[in-house]
Formats: structure tokens, C-alpha cells, sequence
């Protein structure tokens, strides 16, 4: 074995990540404990660029970073690398796709929690967006659930018909839908992964035994989802501190009195470590998943990308 470093493309990370396999290792993540992950740093560069850096590590075993590049003139704006080294010695043993790891491991830690907050027979998949994490979420979804139908929602029609043809060209049963509230309707589980700044689902159109998945929505000015919603669902998110900082709609509901901090039903942790049993048998419950994305999500990917790559 030499000393070079690997470095894994975006084409490796996808295929040594598989949705069942991703999802089990977040579970494990999130069910055993133990990971540290402070806040992010982040700095200017320039006047249009800032770097980001999000470290995690679990005592005795590795260490991870990502490091964000988000350059507002650039296409794509944000560009990112993994590293995964050993922690007793620093040593890399790894530098990954950061792009494609972060897109696939928040598609799979919001289908984990709908694992335990979607109703089981969950038939029905409601898409809003049309941007690099749908091909992600469908596959996860599809992995979980018996997904019949899949409803996808954009502002252009040019990009929901070629997400619509690329979930066709998986032989599944997609269409696209330009009335949300109408979606709504027949919709068991929705997924919402947008830039929107105002609101695109209204609590008054959720129908019993509905599932909202809220991915958009990473800064405080930013909201997919309104109070209304909030305050008719079960509410967790992926972990608390995550939430309190960035969860642009929860902040907004919670400042507009739909709910408070202490409303919020319980995080990943919870659910994974069985202290709090989600839907249960809930059947007609509203729930909801607010993601904002943790570090610990990240290394748990690298960790199980850099495994497979070694057998």
C-alpha cells in the first residue's frame, strides 16, 4: 500500500454509498452517539466568496472535514471537498467529493426519519424542486418506501420535465403538478428541497397522516413551509442545535407564535436511540422533519464511502 492519498470522485461517492446502506450507517450514527461537532467556522475571502469548515469526530475513531467554498459569481457556487483522516495521527486518509456526499447524505437522514415519522404504507411522494438533491431524495424514498407515484413540483418546466424523465427512465411513475395545494390532497409524504424565501406549503391543505419533509429553508431569511404547518405536525429535526441557528421556517413559526422551541417533538438522536417513538401509531398525525444538515452526517458517509473503497 502506498502513501498516496485517494482522492474519490462524485461518480465513486454515489456508487459506494448505496441508499440502504447510507441511511443504516446514519442510523447507527445517530443510535450510538458519541460524535462531537462544534459550530461551523466560516469566514469572507473575498467580497463575493466565503470558506466554511465543519469538522466531526468521534472519540477513538477518525475525524472529518468539510471544506465549503461558496462563491456567489461562480457556477456552481458552492463547491466542496472531504477530509477524512486518522485522529490519533492526523494522517489523511481520504479526500472525497464534498457535493455529491452532502446531497446524498441529507437525502438519507431525511428518509431515516421518515422511517420512523411516515406512515409505513406510504404510497405517494410529493416533490417540490427540481435542483441537485431530487435525484438523490427519489432514490432514498424508493429504498425505504413502495413508492407508487411521484408528483414533482418547480417553477420551470423545463427542469421538472427532465426530472420527471429521469425518474421515468428509472421505471418509476412520475408527472408534474404546477397546483402544490392540490398535490397536497393525495399526497402521503412531501419533500420539499427549494430556495424559497416564502412559504410553498400551507398547514390549512395538510391532510391526516401526512409527512412534510423541510430540507430548503438553510438560512433564517428562507421558509418553505408556514407557521400553520407547524403548528398542526408532530415536529422534530435533526438535531436541535442545527435548528436554532439556521431552520429559516421553524425560526419564522416559532417567532410568529405557532410554536415554541419546546414544542419540538424530539431530534434524529431521539428517534434513533428509541427514547421517543415518532408516529407511532399516529396514523392520522401531521408530522414534519426539519433538516438542516450535521456534521456528524457527513463522516458517517465519508466513513462508510472510504470502507467500501477499501474491500
Amino acid at each position: 500500500m502506498t502513501d498516496s492519498i485517494p482522492l474519490i470522485d462524485a461518480a465513486t461517492v454515489e456508487k459506494l454509498s448505496p441508499m440502504p446502506a447510507l441511511i443504516e450507517s446514519l442510523r447507527v450514527a445517530f443510535a450510538t452517539g458519541g460524535y462531537q461537532s462544534p459550530p461551523r467556522y466560516a469566514t469572507d475571502m473575498s467580497k463575493t466568496s466565503s470558506l466554511l469548515l465543519m469538522p466531526a469526530w468521534k472519540e477513538h475513531s477518525r475525524l472529518g472535514v468539510k471544506i465549503v467554498n461558496v462563491d456567489r459569481l461562480a457556477r456552481p457556487s458552492v463547491k466542496s471537498s472531504y477530509v477524512l483522516l486518522d485522529q490519533a495521527t492526523a494522517r489523511p486518509l481520504a479526500v472525497l467529493d464534498g457535493a455529491t456526499l452532502t446531497r446524498r447524505r441529507t437525502a438519507a437522514a431525511s428518509v431515516l426519519a421518515a422511517t420512523f415519522l411516515a406512515r409505513p404504507d406510504s404510497r405517494r411522494l410529493l416533490l417540490l424542486g427540481t435542483g441537485a438533491m431530487i435525484p438523490a431524495l427519489i432514490e432514498a424514498y424508493v429504498s425505504a418506501f413502495a413508492i407508487e407515484t411521484i408528483m414533482i413540483w418547480g417553477r420551470d418546466p423545463q427542469s421538472v420535465a427532465a426530472v420527471v424523465a429521469q425518474a421515468h427512465a428509472r421505471g418509476l411513475d412520475a408527472s408534474a403538478v404546477t397546483d402544490i395545494q392540490a398535490a397536497l390532497a393525495e399526497a402521503d409524504i412531501v419533500s420539499s428541497a427549494t430556495l424559497a424565501t416564502s412559504p410553498l406549503i400551507h398547514g390549512e391543505h395538510l391532510r391526516a397522516g401526512t409527512h412534510v419533509d423541510l430540507i430548503g429553508a438553510f438560512r433564517p431569511d428562507m421558509c418553505e413551509a408556514d407557521g400553520v404547518c407547524f403548528s398542526r405536525s408532530l415536529v422534530f429535526v435533526d438535531t436541535h442545535a442545527g435548528a436554532r441557528e439556521e431552520a429559516g421556517d421553524l425560526l419564522q413559526a416559532i417567532a410568529g407564535g405557532h410554536l415554541t422551541a419546546h414544542d419540538i417533538a424530539g431530534d434524529l438522536s431521539a428517534l434513533c436511540q428509541k427514547k421517543h417513538a415518532g408516529r407511532g401509531q399516529q396514523r392520522d398525525a401531521i408530522t414534519l422533519f426539519k433538516s438542516v444538515g450535521a456534521a456528524l452526517e457527513d463522516l458517517a458517509a465519508a466513513q462508510l464511502v472510504f470502507e467500501k473503497w477499501q474491500q
